[in-house]
């Protein structure tokens, strides 16, 4: 009898025999849910949760004398000033201006690096260039735990034994960890503070081999503070809040415009690219934008030649798209939920509390159009119920002539050939989070 393949459960953290709920991510099971959705989603504005589904983050170490050269010539980013404990939001894009990679990159040493969600195209740049440089993948080796909410600098000083309030946001520093199972010395971890959530937020990074068992150490820490385990469902919906355009959720990397990198590729994600759900339609190149268009546009220096300048030098001039915060109507939506009740062909289904975005191999992109007057003036995208606010949200790229707060839209609500609804939709507050965001908290002055 020929025996069926299985999925592995997650390396790593421990296997809870409470949950029941389970998704593939990143190859391997990770809980969908730990608990209701709801007190989930409350965790990084009352408390604090603990994540991991987002490992392995694509891991990889850079050394060599070019490293800081590659990064250079593929990054919109400045980088006179990059001290080893700093960080950087790196955003790779192609010729046309588009982004094709971004994620986070440490300095861990003089010549040391470390990135994540810089993978696969850092591996594909530095293959086409001429650089000394050394990349090393670090999946399977190394792990990322995600602390978010008000409460979790108190969660990690409970743990770590020792002030952390100096780290500021995005800078990190090593430390050593202990409770629970772990040795009575601790195991050194890094911890990085940065969260996508808005609210105040940390990163600890460490050896796979400790993965479990700082899992446990941070639970036991977190046990007087409510910590809250939080689930695919939920992490997928923490982005839209807080304004920050995700790769795979609000828009899809340009990567199809490189014949040559989807050669590298070797069809590897063409299953994934090819999901194109939403009214926007299967056109592919509708979910591709450059850093202007997703808000990132503050990042950008032209005191280097990069891959792209010119062709942002002349979208910063236009400024022709602006990223905002949709707030739907509630009575239109109601509408969708009612035809289920009523005879004749029903809209097509929401998925309450917001867009499935998890597939077996990453997350997909549900493109809606964004019209005025009956004229398609962009897309939304990463659509979330906010049970705090109370409001079904999603961001969307727009022409700048309508991001104007206050200006009512409609979203178009039903992929091509299925019965669709208009749905309108008032440009809102950007970000949507009115909390004190991790940026601008002065940790020092927590009590």
């Amino acid at each position: 009898m020929k025996q069926e393949n299985t999925i592995p459960y997650s390396p790593y953290i421990p296997f809870f025999k409470d949950v029941a709920d389970y998704n593939v991510a990143f190859g391997h099971l990770y809980p969908y849910q730990f608990m209701d959705w709801k007190t989930e989603v409350l965790s990084w504005k009352e408390s604090c949760y603990l994540h991991a589904g987002l490992n392995p983050p694509m891991p990889a170490r850079i050394t060599g004398p070019d490293a800081l050269t590659l990064f250079r010539d593929h990054c919109i980013n400045d980088f006179s000033r990059f001290s080893v404990g700093a960080s950087k939001h790196a955003v790779m894009c192609n010729y046309k201006g588009n982004v094709m990679a971004d994620g986070m990159l440490l300095r861990t040493e003089d010549n040391a690096f470390v990135s994540y969600f810089l993978s696969p195209y850092l591996e594909y740049i530095t293959s086409r260039g001429n650089y000394d440089v050394n990349i090393e993948d670090l999946t399977g080796k190394s792990f990322l735990f995600q602390l978010g909410g008000p409460l979790s600098l108190k969660i990690l000083e409970a743990a770590t034994q020792e002030s952390l309030s100096d780290i500021k946001f995005i800078w990190h520093r090593t430390v050593h960890i202990y409770g629970g199972e772990l040795p009575p010395t601790g195991i050194a971890v890094r911890i990085f503070r940065l969260g996508v959530a808005g609210t105040l937020a940390y990163e600890v990074h460490g050896d796979i081999k400790d993965a479990p068992l700082v899992y446990q150490a941070l639970m036991a820490a977190g046990q007087p503070f409510n910590l809250v385990r939080l689930g695919m469902r939920a992490y997928g919906m923490n982005h839209t809040e807080n304004g920050f355009a995700q790769a795979f959720i609000h828009f899809l990397p340009a990567w199809a415009q490189d014949e040559d990198f989807m050669d590298y590729l070797n069809g590897k994600y063409d299953a994934l690219l090819a999901k194109l759900p939403g009214s926007a339609g299967v056109d592919i190149t509708r979910r591709y934008f450059n850093p202007i268009d997703l808000g990132w546009g503050h990042m950008i220096t032209f005191d280097h030649d990069f891959i792209g300048r010119a062709a942002l030098e002349v979208a910063m001039q236009q400024q022709a798209k602006k990223i905002v915060t949709l707030e739907w109507y509630a009575d239109d939506i109601k509408d969708i939920y009612a035809s289920y009740f009523e005879s004749g062909e029903s809209f097509e289904f929401m998925e309450f509390p917001a867009n499935p975005i998890w597939t077996t191999q990453s997350s997909i992109v549900v493109a809606d159009e964004v019209q005025i007057d009956n004229r398609s003036i962009g897309i939304s995208s990463g659509r979330i119920y906010s049970f705090y606010y109370r409001r079904m949200i999603s961001l969307a790229v727009i022409e700048t002539e309508y991001a104007i707060e206050g200006t009512t839209l409609e979203v178009i609500w039903g992929n091509p050939g299925k019965r669709q609804k208009k749905i309108r939709a008032k440009v809102s507050r950007f970000p949507y989070l009115t909390l004190p965001r991790n940026r601008d908290i002065d940790t020092k002055a927590l009590p």
